[in-house]
C-alpha cells in the first residue's frame, strides 16, 4: 500500500509506503508533479481512550457480543479513530466480568479487533455516590473499592485491563490505587468529590490520570481549595479532556491546556452509545437520557451530561479553535500522548518508519467544526473511505 498526503506535522507532501501493516518508508513528493493543494492532510490514526459505545452499541450492555466490538471499531474509523479503549461504566460485577470476557474474546479471535483495541477501561463502580460527581452513572450500582473484585476483572480481561477510574475519597480507595498501580494498571481519578489533600494522597499512591477533568463534578466548588485545582497542579497527572464545547467551555479548555502543558493532556471523546440517535428522550443504563438538537446528551431537566455525542474529528477541531494551538500539536494529544500513557510501544501514534500503519487522511481549515475525514487506514488496511 502507498498513501500520499501532506504531513500534519511539518506540512511536507509525502508518500508513505506500507509493508506488513507497518510504515516502511516515508519519501518526499517534491519533483513528482503532484500538486500539494490536491492532497489531504496526513496524520497517525487517532487513539480514543474513552469510548462507552457508539452507533447504538454499548460496552456496558448485558447483550454485548464480540461482533459488536468490531462494528464499533468500524464505525469509529469514519472519524479517523483507528484505536480505541472500550470503556465499561458502573455496573453490577457480573455484567462487568461478562463484558470484559466478551471484549477479550473479540480481541483474541477477530484480527480487526486485535488491531483496534489495545486494552480496556473500567470507569467505576468505585466512584462517588453523590449527585454531581457521580455524573450519569447509575447510583444503584455504585459501590466501595474491592481489591478482590479488581483481581476478578483482571482475570476476566485476559491481561487487557489497562485503566481503572476511582474516586480516591472512598474508604479503601488509596490501597486499591497503590495495588493497582503496582500491578501495572493506569489508575485515574474521576467521578470524585475528594478534598485536595486526598487528591495528593491518591497521586502519592500511584494515580496518573484525571478522567475527563472538570466533568463528573459538583456544580459548585470552593473558590480556591478544590479537586480540580489540585489535579491541575499535579505534574504527575495527565488530564483527559473532552473538548467538544459541551463538557467544558472553550475558555476552560484553554486554561486547562496552559496549566497542564501539551505533554500532559490527552483528548478523549467519551462518546456514548446514544451518539447520533434521534432528538428526544432515550434510555441508557436504566436512566432517561435526552439527545439534544446540537448532538449533546444529558439527563433531562438537569445540567448533568451523559457521555458525549461527538467523536475526535469534532473534538480536535474544537480544541484548535479554543486554544489557538496548531493542529500539528493538537494531533499528538490523541495519538502519541495516549499511546505513551497506555504503555504502548514507542512507535505508536507516530508518523515514521517502523510505526504501525494507522493513518488518517483529512481536510481541515481553521474554523471548521470538524475534520473532514476522507480515508482511514488501520495496520495497513483501509477501514473507512468517504463516499
Amino acid at each position: 500500500m502507498v498513501v500520499q498526503g501532506i504531513s500534519v506535522f511539518d506540512g511536507r507532501p509525502v508518500e508513505v509506503t506500507v509493508d506488513g501493516g507497518v510504515i516502511d518508508r516515508i519519501d518526499p513528493l517534491s519533483g513528482t508533479g503532484t500538486s500539494a493543494g490536491d492532497l489531504p492532510l496526513l496524520s497517525p490514526g487517532f487513539l480514543d481512550m474513552q469510548v462507552n459505545g457508539y452507533a447504538g452499541l454499548d460496552y456496558s450492555d448485558e447483550r454485548l457480543e464480540a461482533v459488536h466490538v468490531e462494528r464499533i471499531a468500524d464505525a469509529l474509523a469514519a472519524s479517523g479513530t483507528t484505536q480505541h479503549v472500550p470503556t465499561i461504566i458502573t455496573s453490577p460485577e457480573a455484567l462487568i466480568l461478562r463484558n470484559l470476557r466478551t471484549i477479550a474474546s473479540a480481541v483474541r479471535t477477530a484480527r480487526r479487533v486485535g488491531t483496534a483495541v489495545p486494552g480496556i477501561h473500567v470507569e467505576g463502580p468505585f466512584i462517588s455516590s453523590e449527585d454531581g460527581p457521580r455524573g450519569a452513572h447509575n447510583a444503584t450500582f455504585v459501590r466501595g473499592p474491592d481489591l478482590a473484585e479488581l483481581r476478578r476483572w483482571r482475570d476476566a480481561a485476559e491481561g487487557l485491563l489497562l485503566v481503572v477510574t476511582v474516586a480516591p475519597e472512598r474508604p479503601g480507595a488509596l490501597e486499591l490505587i497503590s495495588r493497582a498501580a503496582e500491578a501495572g494498571l493506569l489508575v485515574a481519578i474521576g467521578h470524585s468529590g475528594a478534598r485536595p489533600e486526598v487528591i495528593r494522597d491518591a497521586v502519592a499512591a500511584g494515580a496518573r490520570l484525571s478522567t475527563h477533568l472538570g466533568n463528573g463534578s459538583y456544580t459548585e466548588l470552593p473558590r480556591l481549595e478544590n479537586y480540580i485545582w489540585e489535579q491541575l497542579a499535579s505534574d504527575e497527572l495527565t488530564a483527559g479532556l473532552i473538548p467538544d464545547g459541551f463538557h467544558l467551555p472553550g475558555s476552560v479548555v484553554k486554561v486547562f491546556t496552559r496549566a497542564k502543558g501539551m505533554s500532559r493532556i490527552v483528548l478523549v471523546s467519551d462518546v456514548s452509545p446514544l451518539a447520533g440517535s434521534p432528538v428526544g428522550i432515550n434510555s441508557w443504563m436504566g436512566q432517561e437520557v435526552e439527545v439534544f438538537a446540537d448532538g449533546h446528551l444529558g439527563l433531562p431537566g438537569t445540567s448533568i451530561l451523559a457521555g458525549a455525542g461527538h467523536l475526535l474529528d469534532w473534538g480536535l477541531a474544537h480544541f484548535v479553535r479554543f486554544t489557538g494551538r496548531p493542529l500539528s500539536e493538537a494531533v499528538r494529544l490523541c495519538t502519541e500522548n495516549p499511546a505513551r500513557l497506555l504503555g504502548l510501544p514507542r512507535e505508536y501514534g507516530r508518523l515514521e518508519p517502523g510505526a504501525p500503519a494507522n493513518l488518517c487522511l483529512f481536510r481541515f481549515e481553521p474554523g471548521d467544526d470538524r475534520l473532514r475525514v476522507e480515508r482511514t487506514v488501520c495496520r495497513g488496511e483501509e477501514v473507512a473511505h468517504a463516499g
